[in-house]
């Protein structure tokens, strides 16, 4: 570690996470800089408010935080609000990328005074790098030890007092101590059709596309209630519009563009369609295992499991059952199928035990 500590911009993890809150991801131009821009998750909002202008008023760092929820839902840009409104510098880094220790010491020691540290998927943090975490966390120090063997010493350094936003897709996995030492741990919800319409809208002005509300109220039903999904949503009907319509998105334009690019009415998209269309006609409706089911589409277990079957549950498409995944009636409707009487669910049974 001390060598990171001596000279830290020689440290690769450090110099490759210090972008403004505009730069982070592709979609830094769509995104809110202030809360009041910000759609969606009032609850949430309030809260964060509240934390804000006290730490304000105070003149101090505000306490750290955590957002957890699915991707695509605001967590990013709620870190780049969270330092703008502090009027502070932010800091980005993830998890995965933090692979020692004294990789987080020399981003620790180069904060200024009420800086923001943002650490995307820090559910994914080493042991180690999480031990050093705790007392940063909790009294603003660093515990560094110099020297090997017998001649080992430990010191400790002062830290400048700095806010944590820590995000996550597997509040699970993030272990106890690490959670409770957030003075705000909140989770973001899915979008209404509603906040994710004022979101088109508001993404299409930045843009400078001309966008009705009929067009963008069939973006936004079509966007899964993900703010990410509906603004790459909006931008591939852009294109659309351009070449075929004359630039104007309207309803129709909008459901051209979606069908072109394999958007269905329910938002699915050619995977989705794929799954379950490989349960109704190769497995007779299931129950169908996850390996086979990954195997019959082409996508690794870990995207079937954790992208694509949250969805389709919470449409009511698809079941998981104690011996594999079964479809509904309502996929086989979908589909344009007719679920032969074998089916499992076909005339609204119960699903397949596993003892049956």
């Amino acid at each position: 570690m001390r060598d990171e500590l001596l000279d830290p911009s020689a440290n690769p993890v450090f110099d490759e996470y210090q972008p403004s809150a505009a730069d982070i991801g592709d979609e830094g131009g769509l995104r809110p800089r202030q809360l009041e821009e910000f759609v969606g998750q009032s609850e949430l909002k309030e809260h964060l408010g509240i934390i804000l202008e006290a730490a304000r008023r105070r003149g101090q760092a505000a306490d750290h935080l955590l957002f957890a929820g699915p991707p695509g839902l605001g967590k990013t840009t709620l870190a780049g609000i969270v330092a703008t409104e502090l009027g502070v510098a932010l800091h980005v880094t993830s998890g995965p990328a933090l692979e020692r220790a004294g990789d987080l010491a020399a981003i620790l020691t180069r904060l200024a005074d009420g800086d923001v540290l943002f650490i995307d998927e820090i559910h994914r943090l080493s042991r180690a790098v999480e031990e050093v975490l705790y007392p940063a966390m909790e009294d603003f120090q660093l515990d560094i030890v110099l020297g090997k063997g017998p001649a080992a010493r430990s010191i400790r350094l002062d830290l400048p007092r700095f806010t944590l936003v820590g995000a996550t897709t597997r509040t699970g996995l993030i272990t106890g101590p690490l959670r409770d030492r957030f003075g705000l741990v909140a989770r973001l919800d899915y979008y209404s059709v509603g906040d994710l319409e004022a979101i088109v809208t508001r993404a299409a002005g930045i843009l400078g596309v001309e966008i009705d509300g009929a067009g963008a109220h069939e973006i936004a039903r079509r966007a899964r209630g993900t703010p990410r999904i509906a603004n790459r949503l909006l931008r591939r009907v852009r294109d659309y519009a351009e070449v075929r319509s004359g630039g104007t998105i309207d309803e129709q334009t909008a459901r051209d563009g979606l069908a072109v690019f394999g958007v269905d009415d329910l938002g699915l998209d050619k995977v989705d369609r794929a799954i379950l269309s490989a349960i109704c006609e190769r497995f007779g409706g299931g129950p169908v295992g996850l390996s086979t089911l990954a195997i019959s589409v082409g996508e690794p277990t870990e995207s079937v499991e954790d992208v694509y079957e949250p969805f389709l549950i919470q449409q009511g498409l698809l079941m998981r059952t104690p011996r594999g995944r079964v479809v509904t009636p309502l996929a086989w409707r979908h589909l344009g199928l007719v679920a032969p009487p074998s089916a499992p669910l076909a005339a609204g049974g119960e699903p397949p035990t596993l003892f049956e």
